[in-house]
């Protein structure tokens, strides 16, 4: 046991070092690239901001969740997160926003064990406006999918599916609004139903030399067993081009205000998001 809690506390010593290393180097490339930026890189940074932005991205978000059950296990969770609009008509978008994680989870307690696969794959179907309405904000609305595609002991093993709907607005360098969803569970084999609401209000403020700083939750309510899980976020993310190619990197940390009984106390997040603005 204390061989296998070793492992483990080397491997959050790495992780630890590689975030650190990782923030030193972001620094590095802001200041060598401040004077580079122009208007089309301010442009993406702004729709960066904006869940329901026509542009092609795709999202590698790694998280690390630690203080886990009795074993203080730590949970990694790689998310992919493509976001695809696709033009309707004149007037309206479809933006489709997937989420793919693939999870690696250390025993929370004795007796169990490690578990790495594939989770659920949750699907957003966003309908919106290409132009802001009245008063400049920005929406999208539709329905949102839960599809039971986890590996055994990661999945709830339950389709599921409900309502979907952003708000936000965007001036002077500031993005605000709120992302909400729920889902109920209509099908499947697992054995608890599903009905969770997911509520995630945002706040970030883009600079001149497009670093963002952001601040939100990701909380969701389980309704079947009236738990809340708060997760409070702040990150920093930076655009830049390698090779002619738009790349935001972002970094961050997060305390969890509300958790299940055995859930984690803190994270670490790092993404890398890959963009492909028309034209490109």
């Amino acid at each position: 046991m204390k061989i296998i809690k070793e492992k483990r506390r080397m491997i959050r010593m790495k992780t630890t070092k590689t975030l650190l290393i990782t923030v030193v180097m972001l620094v590095a490339l802001v200041l060598m690239a401040a004077p580079l930026w122009a208007q089309d890189e301010a442009e993406l940074a702004k729709k960066l901001s904006n869940p329901v932005a026509s542009l092609i991205s795709v999202p590698l978000q790694s998280n690390w969740d630690f203080g886990i059950g009795s074993e203080n296990a730590m949970r990694y969770t790689l998310n992919v997160q493509p976001v695809i609009p696709i033009s309707l008509n004149k007037d309206w978008n479809l933006i489709l926003r997937t989420i793919v994680p693939v999870i690696h989870s250390e025993a929370p307690a004795r007796g169990l064990d490690d578990r790495t696969g594939l989770g659920d794959i949750v699907q957003s179907f966003f309908f919106s406006p290409k132009a802001p309405t009245g008063g400049g904000w920005i929406w999208g609305a539709g329905p949102v999918v839960l599809y039971p595609s986890g590996t055994d002991g990661l999945s709830a093993h339950k389709w599921g599916a409900g309502p979907t709907v952003v708000m936000l607005k965007q001036q002077s360098g500031w993005t605000y609004g709120l992302l909400a969803n729920h889902i109920w569970s209509f099908s499947g084999g697992g054995e608890n139903d599903i009905s969770t609401t997911f509520l995630q209000p945002f706040l970030s403020y883009t600079t001149k030399t497009v670093t963002t700083l952001g601040l939100n939750t990701e909380s969701t309510y389980d309704w079947e067993n009236s738990q809340w899980t708060v997760p409070i976020n702040l990150t920093a993310a930076q655009l830049l081009k390698i090779g002619g190619m738009p790349v935001q990197f972002q970094v961050g940390g997060r305390v969890y205000a509300e958790r299940p009984d055995g859930g984690p106390d803190w994270g670490l997040r790092f993404s890398v998001t890959f963009l492909f603005p028309k034209g490109k």
